[in-house]
């Protein structure tokens, strides 16, 4: 399972939006965090949201849940460095969720074109276990180098919507729910609430995502991406090996890898492929293998 850095360096290069190019130097290439949080900026809204298409399917200008979730991935890549951005992120996160802890899948937006239906249609009076679950997930890896995020009571509001949520699932949810609610818990060490999960995994790992296009699923490694939670004791060591190749052997001729899933505007189609191509990098690097 060889990875060339190499070309995934000019695929980045070549093919990704600046934000994901100076992910990339941060973590492979001993990049300047500060590099990293100036392109980041560009996406900020005054009121410490993020919008801008920062999500790519997701184009509005608003500060949107799907704007937070990747502007923390950028606050994860820099640590130990820190930025006061992150915790004035958990008070915009605050100040749009609902009285449960939980935040709305997405915020009205008055300029929804070239967004996926998902997003520009969500109700923003229902807390959606879905979103609010990667988003803590995400922040968690922010507050382990940043104690304005841990201590932060967003994301312990936050948190314990999800572990509430979880609690009352009585059947399956839809795949992505129940991968992004997995590795939560699996980041909080719950092995109790991965048990719980975990009986609606399959042993081969693989939940079909409903509505998505032929062939889209959420996978072992979607669902156990570290090597040391309790969610990777719930697959056979095999099914983990086999996954990682996969995931290795899905590096293109360019460099890069490609979204098993539908773009919903010529922009976001491109900008996934940067986005990915790091967030698969660092999944493999997790692993032993980049």
């Amino acid at each position: 399972m060889n990875i060339d850095l190499k070309s995934a360096a000019t695929f980045m290069a070549t093919r990704a939006r600046l934000l994901d190019r100076r992910r990339f130097e941060v973590l492979f290439r001993d990049g300047d965090p500060a590099a990293a949080l100036a392109a980041l900026e560009g996406y900020r809204n005054p009121d410490g949201g993020y919008g801008h298409g920062l999500e790519p399917d997701c184009r509005s200008a608003t500060s949107q849940p799907g704007g937070a979730l990747h502007a923390f991935e950028v606050f994860a890549d820099i640590g130990p460095v820190s930025s006061p951005r992150a915790a004035e992120l958990c008070d915009w996160l605050a100040s749009i969720s609902l009285p449960d802890g939980g935040i709305p899948f997405a915020l009205p937006m008055p300029d929804p074109f070239g967004s996926a239906p998902f997003w520009a249609n969500a109700d923003p009076s229902v807390s959606s276990l879905q979103i609010t679950a990667i988003v803590a997930l995400v922040a968690r890896r922010v507050a382990a180098h940043d104690p304005a995020v841990a201590a932060h009571p967003w994301l312990a509001n936050a948190t314990r919507y999800c572990l509430d949520e979880i609690e009352k699932l009585d059947g399956a949810p839809h795949a992505l729910v129940l991968a992004f609610a997995m590795k939560l818990v699996d980041a909080l060490g719950d092995a109790r609430l991965t048990g719980k999960l975990g009986r609606f995994v399959p042993d081969d790992g693989v939940v079909a995502v409903g509505g998505g296009i032929e062939g889209e699923a959420m996978r072992p490694l979607d669902f156990a991406p570290d090597p040391d939670g309790p969610a990777r004791k719930l697959f056979r060591p095999e099914v983990i090996e086999a996954d990682l190749l996969r995931v290795a052997g899905g590096q293109h001729e360019d460099g890069g890898w490609r979204v098993d899933y539908t773009s919903y505007s010529p922009a976001a189609a491109l900008e996934w492929n940067g986005l990915f191509t790091v967030n698969t990098l660092s999944l493999l690097r997790a692993n032993g293998l980049a």
